[in-house]
């Protein structure tokens, strides 16, 4: 049987780093490698990424691949996959070689957490590295559903006004996925 392979993945503004640090604490998922996100961990790196986005997506795809590549064939979350670069550059695909069907073959599951932006700008808040306007937030989250939406395993959690509603929603989620036979 394969390991699973899960990425939760979503917009800016969807909590996605608070629900994987919060997964990292509980003992059900203590057998699973944690992978970053890596377009933070970039743009603090190198913040002129900003203005080389295919570089950037380029970089980003082969990160993760390098990184999933290490671990052999053990199960692993990553806050993000390899084919959310193509919903931020969709060229990248072609330039590193890969297609979408490919990447879908590199996971079990996608757990895509909706973004606070679809709440409207009083649940939507900025910071050093997340400058995207509730637009573009939303822009984002229409482009990452049309590249994960026809993975076998797709999942979406839908952004609440008590982000602690979207959290219970998404650790049934995430409890399900890692329990289920």
């Amino acid at each position: 049987m394969s390991p699973l392979r899960i990425v939760i993945t979503g917009a800016p503004g969807s909590g996605k780093t608070t629900c994987f640090e919060r997964l990292k604490t509980l003992p059900a998922f203590s057998g699973f490698v944690f992978f970053e996100e890596l377009a933070r961990e970039l743009l603090i790196e190198n913040p002129g990424y900003r203005h080389d986005k295919g570089e950037f997506h380029r970089e980003i795809y082969r990160r993760h691949v390098v990184r999933e590549q290490a671990i052999g064939n053990k199960p692993f979350i990553s806050d993000r996959g390899s084919a959310d670069a193509f919903a931020f550059h969709p060229e990248s695909a072609e330039d590193v070689g890969t297609t979408i069907a490919g990447e879908y073959a590199r996971y079990t599951a996608i757990v895509h957490l909706g973004t606070s932006a679809a709440l409207g700008e009083s649940y939507y808040f900025l910071d050093d590295v997340r400058d995207e306007s509730v637009e573009q937030a939303l822009a984002i989250e229409t482009a990452i559903t049309n590249v994960w939406k026809d993975h076998p395993g797709y999942r979406f959690i839908t952004a609440k006004e008590d982000f602690e509603d979207k959290y219970q929603d998404f650790l049934k989620t995430m409890t399900a996925l890692v329990t289920t036979p």
